[in-house]
């Protein structure tokens, strides 16, 4: 018979004390998800997902062992502990991650909507069916793809034999449609995206428009001649850049030798003007959480600020080897990662930064960072696109084909490797 969490818990933790592990620790976490797409008119399939996931920690014989389950109920709770005292006996390292007491304090966080919670399948599957219907009314030039709407949620919980009783539940809706749009030769692509935590964030109409109009805007796109030009890239391609290069800030990397921020710390690494949050306890942040995946307490820092790197992210174990506090990034199975990462915004809306520069590139989107970005070596050679400016104005899209947007990682004078240095070739052959 399956038992809730709270049930369990207190189950498996006196079957752990029966047997001698203390202290215990277990770390749930569910999660459920429904999608549904849409093509020609027609619903092409929906899907439901739910998963629930356990882990027990404990300490036996002086070493941590693990033990997982996927069932709540009373045969797992003997299979967990002699699970955890097996996987404890063949630990050899000394280096072991500890279980701990809560902390002190927890911030308040919110990135849950009950209203999106009650949402029944009918409505979100009304959803994509109304979006593809609104990209097939328009221009007989598009050819409409997919229309998927999507829902789902986590609940994370940690709890320990010391007193930890942590619970977080979060949620979102998004949805997104494609199209290719032809005229003779020509051909290209367009894509859209809506998400948040109403069903009225994902707007049909906005969404179809929207991707309609990228689409044609794109089949109209040529080329920039090469050479230097003034550039401002939009927040979401630039967003797409941080995402990709965000495990230089992770100690966990540096302490391997595998970041370009490793040992940087109090070193100016950008201009004066960038400042690099990470906010989980942003309101409606998708990554936000008063908790990491090891219980610390998160907390808003500046990674970068002013163009100087503060500090790297933590967790437990790598706060311990360079002798600071844990940052509160944890991400299980001793990976550290940020939870909402942002370079903070400036004072000029983007019409502004167009009419400041001028001439030049506005660059909107950047392609293939899986494959051509190393975040390693900090080297990158992607696909871009953008519009060409004229007198601060629009005046044409402009796209190339082959890589376009090209960086490399240069070596300081001691041997070690630098910020990257902002080459770009094709679209801009070099420039600041």
């Amino acid at each position: 018979m399956e038992m809730n969490i709270s049930q369990f818990a207190a189950r498996v933790f006196d079957a752990a004390r029966e047997a001698g592990i203390a202290p215990a620790e277990i770390c749930y976490s569910s999660s459920e998800s429904f999608t549904a797409r849409a093509r020609d008119g027609k619903l092409e399939d929906y899907q439901v997902s739910d998963r629930v996931s356990l882990t027990l920690r404990g300490c036996a014989g002086g070493r941590i062992g693990t033990s997982t389950t996927q069932a709540l109920d009373e045969e797992s709770v003997a299979l967990l502990v002699q699970g955890v005292k097996e996987s404890a006996s063949l630990i050899e390292n000394d280096e072991q991650d500890e279980i701990l007491p809560p902390d002190e304090r927890y911030e308040s966080v919110c990135n849950y909507s009950g209203e999106l919670d009650k949402l029944p399948p009918q409505e979100k599957i009304a959803l994509a069916m109304d979006i593809d219907a609104r990209m097939h009314d328009g221009d007989a030039r598009i050819k409409p793809d997919v229309s998927v709407v999507s829902t789902g949620k986590e609940t994370f919980c940690l709890k320990n034999t010391l007193g930890l009783d942590l619970t977080h539940t979060s949620n979102m809706i998004y949805g997104y449609t494609s199209a290719l749009a032809k005229e003779g030769e020509r051909a290209a692509s367009g894509f859209k995206l809506l998400w948040g935590y109403k069903k009225e964030d994902v707007n049909a109409q906005k969404l179809a428009q929207d991707c309609r109009e990228e689409a044609l805007c794109n089949l109209g796109a040529g080329r920039m001649r090469s050479g230097a030009t003034p550039v401002v890239i939009k927040n979401s391609a630039m967003g797409d850049l941080l995402s990709t290069f965000s495990g230089i800030f992770s100690a966990d990397n540096a302490q391997k030798g595998i970041s370009l921020l490793a040992g940087r710390e109090g070193e100016t690494i950008a201009s004066a003007c960038v400042t690099i949050t990470d906010d989980p306890l942003l309101p409606w942040g998708l990554g936000s959480s008063p908790f990491d995946r090891e219980g610390a307490a998160t907390r808003t820092k500046n990674v970068v600020e002013g163009g100087v790197l503060k500090t790297l992210l933590h967790n437990r174990q790598t706060a311990k080897k360079a002798g600071v506090k844990t940052t509160g990034n944890a991400a299980g199975g001793g990976r550290v990662a940020p939870s909402n990462l942002f370079i903070a915004p400036g004072t000029l809306p983007a019409g502004d930064l167009l009419r400041n520069m001028g001439d030049g590139l506005y660059l909107t989107e950047v392609s293939g960072l899986h494959a051509g970005a190393n975040p390693i070596s900090g080297d990158f050679s992607l696909l871009a696109r953008g519009f060409e400016i004229k007198g601060g104005e629009r005046v044409r899209a402009v796209r190339r084909q082959r890589p376009a947007l090209r960086g490399l990682a240069h070596r300081q004078p001691d041997g070690r490797r630098a910020q990257p240095e902002r080459r770009r070739r094709g679209l801009i052959k070099k420039g600041a």
